[in-house]
């Protein structure tokens, strides 16, 4: 006798929200499930945070649900960022935009004869020559905003940290999705290449900010005071930094 399953019901998607978590900003989406009793968080590396609640949750309790839930999501997270593919490279083409710096750059790229790539930014466009051995455009430019990210924050580390009278251990750069820069316990500076996208006093207002956890490693009123006597218009720069949160996070897949 055939046996046949009654099909799942289906989820209703309830929308987009934001939660920051140890200082990282989380994008999670929040699905209903009329079969669910309990919450259920789920993690996937090309959708991200999902939150599936029961069909009569009340959606106000999801913030401290989540804030309890910090070390698994935040675990689970970079791990997803870990296993996630590399870019192809395939969206990108010549004539598009990409910012550096805050202001659009024309793409103009083009094949060359030797193995390795080439990046130089000429006016207002952005030369992209590819190699034979080229892994494709998006990893071209990414390694080229690397290298513009640690010649620049190692310029305007070094000569905050000697402003506020601080030494770093080192300094690296990395491709979090979400989370601009960090300090840590012992001095370690990280920042995501991806900032290179945002105005320069954007960026300063990163460093300012990490640089300042070398005195206070906390968010207390003594910090936040020590931040305006760098960046009189941190709020500005912070607000800016949360409107093109998604645009950032982007980075160069369009």
């Amino acid at each position: 006798m055939d046996v046949f399953r009654k099909p799942r019901p289906r989820l209703t998607i309830v929308g987009k929200r934001r939660i920051t978590l140890s200082g990282q900003t989380i994008s999670y989406t929040v699905k209903r499930s009329p079969r669910a009793k309990y919450v259920r968080l789920e993690m996937k590396w090309e959708s991200g945070l999902t939150v599936v609640v029961p069909r009569s949750y009340d959606l106000g309790w999801l913030p401290d649900l989540l804030r309890a839930k910090w070390s698994w999501i935040l675990s689970n997270l970079a791990g997803c960022r870990e296993a996630q593919p590399p870019s192809t490279g395939m969206r990108l083409k010549s004539g598009d935009t990409v910012h550096y710096l805050g202001r659009g750059l024309e793409l103009a790229v083009r094949r060359n004869s030797s193995k390795s790539d080439s990046v130089s930014l000429e006016g207002g466009r952005l030369m992209v020559s590819l190699g034979s051995a080229s892994r494709g455009l998006s990893v071209a430019l990414e390694q080229w905003y690397r290298m513009q990210a640690a010649k620049l924050l190692k310029e305007r580390v070094d000569e905050l940290s000697a402003r506020f009278g601080v030494a770093y251990k080192r300094l690296t750069i990395r491709g979090q999705r979400t989370r601009w820069g960090s300090c840590s316990q012992k001095g370690s500076l990280s920042f995501n290449w991806k900032l290179m996208m945002a105005p320069e006093p954007v960026i300063d207002y990163v460093a300012i900010h990490e640089i300042a956890h070398l005195k206070e490693m906390n968010h207390s009123k003594r910090f936040w005071k020590l931040v305006a006597e760098h960046c009189p218009r941190w709020r500005e720069h912070r607000k800016w930094l949360k409107e093109h949160d998604a645009e950032l996070a982007a980075g160069l897949s369009y």
